[in-house]
């Protein structure tokens, strides 16, 4: 499937266009369609044809995104941008997403502020005008993903030269840089640690097909490490992995890959690895959840550390619950192994972490029930119909 964390984004600019766009093979997950709601709440007219989204403008114009809206999802913070580019004004009810820790939006608006927008903030709303909107140098304490998206639409019709250091390097900035330039845009520099964006006058309608999900790919890999046998992923982007490749190898497991393709096999006498998350290309924070998994079934032990989110080891309280020995002291687990995991009814505190008590419910002696799993369409679709035909007996039930 394509990139939930791409296509959002890229959702979130087709605001600054008035023509028509065009994302193809969109991969349904219910992230996505919340995100067309909001786009239709500020006027955008959003279709679902096939497996193409079709954004128009619809005649109306707001830049307002309620709490019942922005509450489902962390990207909708991502709207700022745009909606300061192209109509100097924004207003957002606090954003909602996954409970994995702090995700404070002080990187965005310090920032905002500095390229002169007016922010006002309480505990329910952020509200930006930008009409002295300026361009500017721009250095982020953090390399968040968010606020470099946010950033970069935000420059795209700005009057001369805008310059962002620090920046996120993750392959999903450089598709937005991408489609952006595809539209009429002058950015360079994404994937990099500075990004310069020229300003232009407008954007212009287009088609585009977003890169493929290295999260789904990456869970996928260490799902065929964790249950044996071997998997081929195929429309997958072996370079995006290099650090799920990199840990799985030091784990004694097999990684082959060719193109678009990418091969695991198991290994007979694996052991165990120690990693720590790091934004990109480092080891990504949305695998994190998964490799616990993985690595508490190995001989031996490891550390995790967690450097992005820090509560992120929800799920080790959950994997605990099926037989897992994890120890957590602030920002660091501790993983003894090897477990033998067995069936439990768990709960789904996050998207990931959902995922990962799948695999450890498909690893596991006896019946596993996870709760919550809407948390987990909001990153995976039909997750349950991929596992199946892999040969998995998992079963849906929907309350």
């Amino acid at each position: 499937p394509k990139s939930k964390n791409s296509f959002l984004p890229i959702l979130a600019a087709t605001i600054l266009c008035e023509e028509k766009i065009v994302l193809k093979q969109n991969p349904n997950y219910s992230d996505i369609f919340c995100f067309a709601n909001i786009l239709r709440v500020l006027g955008k007219k959003v279709s679902f044809v096939g497996n193409d989204i079709i954004v128009e403008e619809s005649g109306f114009n707001h830049t307002f995104v309620p709490q019942v809206l922005a509450s489902k999802l962390r990207s909708s913070s991502l709207v700022l941008g745009p909606l300061l580019a192209r109509f100097k004004k924004a207003k957002i009810a606090m954003p909602g997403g996954c409970k994995i820790g702090q995700r404070p939006l002080d990187i965005h608006l310090n920032c905002f502020k500095k390229m002169g927008v007016v922010v006002n903030q309480t505990c329910d709303f952020v509200e930006c005008l930008g009409f002295d909107m300026k361009s500017t140098t721009l250095n982020l304490r953090f390399p968040s993903v968010g606020a470099t998206e946010n950033f970069l639409m935000a420059s795209v019709f700005l009057e001369g030269t805008t310059i962002l250091n620090n920046v996120a390097q993750e392959p999903e900035i450089v598709d937005l840089a991408n489609f952006l330039n595809k539209m009429g845009a002058n950015i360079s520099g994404a994937g990099t640690n500075q990004i310069v964006i020229c300003g232009v006058k407008k954007l212009c309608g287009t088609t585009f097909t977003p890169i493929a999900d290295r999260i789904f790919v990456g869970t996928m890999m260490i799902a065929s490490a964790l249950l044996g046998g071997e998997i081929l992923l195929k429309n997958a982007e072996p370079k995006h992995v290099l650090s799920v490749s990199k840990i799985l190898g030091q784990c004694g497991f097999t990684i082959k890959t060719f193109d678009d393709k990418i091969v695991v096999k198991s290994a007979q006498n694996a052991k165990t690895t120690n990693l720590k998350t790091a934004p990109y290309p480092g080891f990504a924070t949305d695998l994190q959840s998964q490799m616990l998994v993985l690595l508490s079934c190995l001989n031996g032990q490891s550390v995790v550390k967690e450097t992005v989110f820090e509560t992120r080891f929800h799920t080790a309280h959950e994997l605990n619950k099926m037989g897992a020995d994890i120890k957590i002291c602030d920002q660091t687990a501790y993983v003894f192994g090897p477990a033998k995991l067995h069936g439990a009814n768990v709960v789904a505190g996050d998207l990931r972490g959902g995922a990962a008590l799948v695999l450890a419910g498909l690893k596991a002696e006896g019946q596993t029930i996870v709760e919550n799993i809407f948390h987990i369409d909001r990153g995976y679709f039909e997750f349950e119909k991929t596992l199946q035909s892999l040969g998995a007996d998992i079963t849906r039930r929907d309350c």
